[in-house]
């Protein structure tokens, strides 16, 4: 998914407890689910930022050396100004973009 171009908002907002358990009517569940799509968007935010970093690593045996690239920098400053993945994984949820399910309920539905 592209997070570079999410509607999220970059800071906290006061958010009303109807729309947010539409899904589950259950705010512990809702808050579950949210938790468990951020810690996949942060997997993938971080996946890919190391990948990039990669690409401007020296591999030098002297610590005493450390080389500032400002590609670097740049690409650093990008991922730490983009929206905290909860916060996106907040307006994925609003906007119906997560889908959850039940596995205990289909198991008792093939049983």
């Amino acid at each position: 998914m592209n997070y570079k171009k999410t509607e999220a908002s970059k800071s906290t907002e006061t958010r009303n407890p109807v729309e947010m358990t539409k899904g589950t009517d259950n705010m512990y569940e809702t808050l579950a689910i949210i938790a468990k799509r951020a810690n996949q968007i942060n997997a993938d935010i971080k996946e890919e930022l190391l990948a990039k970093l990669s690409e401007f690593a020296t591999h030098t045996d002297s610590l005493d050396e450390v080389f500032e690239n400002k590609e670097q920098i740049e690409v650093s400053r990008f991922y730490e100004r983009l929206p905290k993945p909860t916060l996106i994984a907040i307006q994925e949820w609003l906007e119906e973009k997560i889908h959850h399910r039940y596995p205990e309920v289909e198991e008792d539905a093939k049983a």
